[in-house]
């Protein structure tokens, strides 16, 4: 049985691009673009840099050991520093410039060998239609400090293990390096919601030990007949004491989150071959056809039947 953020992110359907590991010397400066469904991540294997993501007025110094995560794709300036409106070019020029073909190292820069900065670069992307709160109220950037120290032994070795596997020259080594790059965004996630930010974000309830094992059933059990009393004795309080929290720390009720993730149950449902709308609606935990449609329609603004036909349109112009 999947535990909780390990479920949430299998639903959301992440996948790992790892898409360069590069040497960078001064003076420098890579302006990577925006995109959507994709969360970025940014390692600094040797070195360190300065990160400008766009609306946000901090500068993030990046050094050498920590992570960045910018987990809504927005666009953001990597640079060292050195006059960056001279320097920081579209990544497109940087990629042209240094003569990348997507293997290897990206090499770019100027002459000052001495001060080359090694960052390990992916991003995870997500299906278009899956959403969690888990991601959505994360915020722009996740910056963890010592990162290979902070989060143990294990993972200091598998960011060393990326380090020399990507771009490498070994069978299997760019698959071994994704694969590993998975494990670090999860990672990083638990690393910010067991933090004192992630209340803030409206995410305290996942580090929350009473309403954490109410979650924990829930996902364990999503089609039960979960109401307020029923998930407050999961997490051994009272109703009140229960709704109260949840609200307080979720910024939403208790039922609202429940709602929300039957849809996105539902949704993975219903783009599977030969899946009927009995399927996803009992799937989701509903009782009827009808009832379902109802909610699936006020949570999505379309009907199950035309979520199904934009779902598998986008596919196939894709």
């Amino acid at each position: 049985m999947l535990d909780l953020l390990s479920d949430i992110l299998t639903s959301l359907s992440m996948r790992a691009s790892l898409y360069f590991r590069t040497s960078f010397t001064k003076p420098w400066g890579v302006a990577v673009p925006n995109y959507e469904n994709v969360a970025r991540f940014h390692f600094a294997h040797r070195g360190g840099c300065l990160v400008s993501v766009d609306g946000v007025e901090e500068t993030v110094s990046l050094a050498q050991g920590d992570l960045i995560i910018i987990p809504h794709g927005s666009s953001h300036d990597l640079y060292c520093g050195h006059l960056p409106k001279k320097t920081v070019m579209p990544l497109d020029s940087v990629l042209e410039q240094s003569g990348y073909d997507g293997t290897g190292v990206l090499v770019y820069g100027g002459d000052e060998s001495l001060s080359e900065t090694q960052l390990i670069c992916g991003h995870f992307s997500f299906e278009p239609h899956a959403k969690h709160i888990l991601i959505e109220r994360l915020p722009p950037f996740i910056h963890l400090r010592n990162y290979g120290e902070h989060a143990g032994k294990w993972m200091e070795a598998t960011l060393r293990v990326i380090g020399d596997e990507a771009g490498g020259h070994r069978l299997g080594g760019d698959l071994i390096a994704l694969k590993m790059s998975e494990a670090i965004l999860a990672q990083a996630i638990r690393s910010f919601i067991e933090s004192n930010d992630a209340p803030e974000w409206g995410l305290g309830g996942f580090s929350d030990a009473n309403l954490r094992r109410a979650l924990d059933a829930f996902h364990k059990a999503a089609t039960q007949n979960w109401t307020v009393e029923t998930l407050a004795q999961a997490a051994g309080m009272s109703r009140t004491s229960f709704a109260v929290l949840f609200q307080k720390k979720m910024a939403m009720t208790p039922m609202e989150y429940v709602t929300s993730w039957r849809i996105e149950v539902a949704k993975n449902i219903l783009l599977r071959p030969q899946m009927t709308l009995t399927d996803a609606a009992e799937g989701a935990g509903y009782a009827s056809d009808s009832a379902f449609a109802r909610v699936f329609k006020k949570e999505t603004g379309m009907t199950p039947a035309k979520f199904r036909k934009s779902q598998t349109t986008d596919r196939a112009v894709v």
